[in-house]
């Protein structure tokens, strides 16, 4: 989701930086950005080890949740990459089934998804909260893949973190990532990289004419 429907991943990155630095945080920016693709306890923890032990991590918790949900919350259809829906909606003229399976928590997911319009087009969605391992274990896929009652060969998983696309690998699911250079994440292990939605929506077409 983040990333993949809206380009989130910016403003993530830079609110979560402002707080490090708040929290008193002297190091390389570049550290905070192992946070992409992690479960929210999972960020929470690498903020608190990068912190060396100093804000506790309830503190953080609580500085995050109101940094985000009060102080510069996201309003996701102006973020939401360009055509996404109309992406969405022609994957579902081609009789795919459609999942979210997102590091957010799942009444983030619900909530943006119904804010940028595309929420009824999802047969499925569900956050790395409430799987036994999160990102890059690959519970969340392999979920996703018994919930929509289709063969491993059938899916693709479509991600732009390092964690995402090992976690799509180790389900033994074909990985599309979607560019993204911004943020060093290494994208190399992915079986496909695609420059949009857009772009994946012509591979998909292109694929099933072959089958």
């Amino acid at each position: 989701m983040d990333g993949i429907l809206y380009d989130s991943e910016y403003f993530y990155m830079k609110g979560t930086i402002e707080q490090m630095k708040r929290h008193g945080y002297k190091g390389p920016e570049e550290k905070v950005y192992a946070i992409l693709g992690t479960s929210m306890d999972d960020t929470y923890q690498i903020m608190y080890d990068l912190l060396e032990g100093t804000v506790p991590l309830e503190t953080i918790r609580e500085t995050n949740e109101r940094y985000f949900n009060v102080e510069h919350p996201l309003h996701f259809k102006e973020i939401m990459f360009p055509g996404v829906r109309e992406e969405l909606v022609k994957m579902k003229e081609m009789g795919l089934k459609l999942a979210v399976c997102s590091s957010s928590p799942l009444p983030l997911i619900r909530s943006s998804l119904k804010e940028m319009g595309v929420d009824e087009l999802f047969d499925f969605m569900e956050s790395g909260d409430n799987v036994s391992h999160p990102k890059p274990a690959p519970d969340i896929y392999l979920l996703a893949q018994q919930e929509l009652g289709i063969d491993k060969s059938e899916c693709i998983v479509y991600e732009d973190s390092t964690l995402g696309i090992e976690a799509g690998q180790r389900a033994g699911i074909f990985t599309v990532a979607r560019e993204d250079k911004r943020f060093f994440q290494d994208q190399s292990h992915a079986d496909l990289t695609v420059k949009d939605i857009q772009s994946l929506t012509g591979w998909i077409r292109k694929e099933n004419s072959h089958a």
